[in-house]
């Protein structure tokens, strides 16, 4: 479940009543809908393009085109009640993660509808991006910050209509339009702060919520560092424990420190075999996209533990394999896939004001340090006006919260801290799961099962089955 993080570079709890105008805005019809394709899935999907206001405060202004997916149920007529997916990000597509229905919801597509929304600014819902340069994996940190400002500069877009709140009010338009009773609304990383601000503005449309990696309310995005650090340590750890993995690598934590200590001082400039080409390549390694790389290998356990390997030929000078993991993002469209302005626009409007100088010190990291250091200048080029937070409020409808023991962005603890106002949550904890359960072991029929019966207490011991991966020692790969 790659739905992209909760800020791989890099809570709505908005107590707002439904208005009348946006009551109103519901009735703008349907504009297109039509059989599509959409990469990922081999058969049809129902797409359709439905016009909401940009502002929902004036609902007769200017308007944009949200784009919405259906999976029809493989059953007609057996459930009125879909299923939304709210992708992660911020800046991720529902048409983004249409992969899931075979990985993460067949079980539930039996039944169900499954609704995957296009957030406004991502991808077909006119995406907020920047284009990637071939030559960017060369430039140097002051170069791509210059690349950024000038694709804001001359980004038309009202960036203060791009917030949570917005999302939440289109996913209600869709619901209308769409004809839906009240909705059950699986939300995955950004998606969950999504789904409980939608949750708070619309209580009688949610049926039931299923939250995977969930934020909390009071969590400020660009503030992981110790999370971040508690998932590292926690492979440092897990390597020293294992037979293999210790012998191989016996001095692990102390390379790391030396190459940390290393790119701190400097960036390393590396000759080597390009990965892609095998030709010769100038390669600029800087302790962000050190610390970058690492952060996202975090994400998934079994990659996780391709670490130490990676870890121990760079401190000996070989950095080809750390620098082909590093590309893997990029060649396969993950992070391409991210709308980086419209992760801005959210991230710059509703978490760097509250990134206080206390809350900096006191999550201090050196994994997520330096990019959390760019924040402040990146939201002065967006100018996007703040958006006030407000106490987060209780939300009735029955959750499943998910998460991973191992995930170095929202963690258990954060779904303990969102579940202190969802009286009715069942928390389940997957001890060798990163960021996203709903696609692993027993987890896709736990997702029938609970949409099924919200109400009756869910029996989830079959995801303690889930195994630890194997270390990685050598270049033939993970170990049997």
């Amino acid at each position: 479940m790659k739905t992209r993080s909760l800020l791989p570079v890099a809570a709505l709890w908005l107590a707002v009543s439904t208005t009348s105008t946006a009551a109103a805005a519901a009735t703008q019809p349907v504009v297109a809908d039509r059989s599509c394709h959409l990469p990922g899935v081999t058969d049809a999907l129902r797409c359709m393009t439905l016009d909401v206001p940009l502002d929902h405060a004036k609902p007769a202004g200017a308007k944009l085109k949200l784009h919405v997916a259906v999976a029809p149920a493989h059953r007609q007529g057996t459930r009125s009640d879909p299923l939304f997916v709210l992708a992660g990000g911020p800046g991720q597509a529902g048409s983004e993660v249409v992969q899931m229905l075979t990985l993460a919801f067949h079980r539930v597509r039996a039944t169900r509808d499954i609704v995957f929304i296009d957030q406004r600014g991502t991808g077909r819902s006119g995406k907020l991006d920047c284009k990637n340069k071939p030559e960017q994996e060369l430039m140097t940190e002051a170069q791509l910050d210059a690349e950024l400002r000038a694709c804001i500069a001359s980004t038309r877009a009202s960036f203060g209509a791009y917030t949570t709140d917005a999302a939440a009010r289109d996913t209600e338009l869709v619901r209308r339009a769409l004809g839906y009773g009240a909705i059950n609304v699986w939300g995955g990383s950004y998606g969950t702060r999504l789904g409980q601000a939608y949750a708070r503005l619309y209580p009688a449309s949610v049926r039931s919520l299923v939250f995977d990696g969930v934020a909390a309310p009071d969590q400020v995005i660009p503030a992981a560092g110790r999370d971040a650090q508690a998932a590292l340590d926690k492979m440092f750890e897990q390597c020293a424990k294992d037979a293999g993995c210790n012998k191989a690598f016996p001095k692990l934590r102390a390379e790391f420190d030396a190459l940390a200590a290393k790119l701190e001082a400097g960036s390393i400039k590396l000759s080597l075999a390009n990965p892609r080409t095998a030709q010769p390549v100038e390669v600029n390694m800087t302790a962000e996209r050190f610390y970058g790389t690492i952060h996202s290998i975090l994400y998934s356990p079994a990659d996780a533990r391709r670490l130490p390997f990676l870890i121990h030929n760079a401190a000996q000078g070989r950095w080809q394999p750390f620098v082909a993991r590093q590309n893997l993002l990029s060649d396969f469209g993950v992070d391409g896939n991210v709308a980086i302005l419209l992760q801005l626009a959210v991230v710059c409007a509703e978490d760097v004001p509250r990134l206080t100088p206390e809350l900096r010190k006191s999550d201090d990291s050196q994994v997520t340090r330096l990019l959390t250091d760019r924040f402040p200048a990146m939201c002065k080029t967006m100018n996007v006006p703040p958006v006030a937070a407000r106490a987060p409020t209780r939300i009735d409808a029955p959750a499943l919260l998910l998460s991973g023991a191992l995930d170095p962005i929202t963690p258990p603890h954060r779904a303990t801290a969102a579940a202190k106002y969802m009286p009715r949550a069942q928390h389940v904890v997957v001890a060798n799961a990163g960021h996203g359960v709903s696609q692993l072991g027993c987890a896709p029929r736990l997702l029938r099962e609970f949409l099924d019966k919200p109400q009756a207490k869910l029996d989830a011991a079959c995801m303690n089955e889930i195994p630890a991966p194997t270390f990685q020692l050598g270049s033939a790969g993970p170990q049997p």
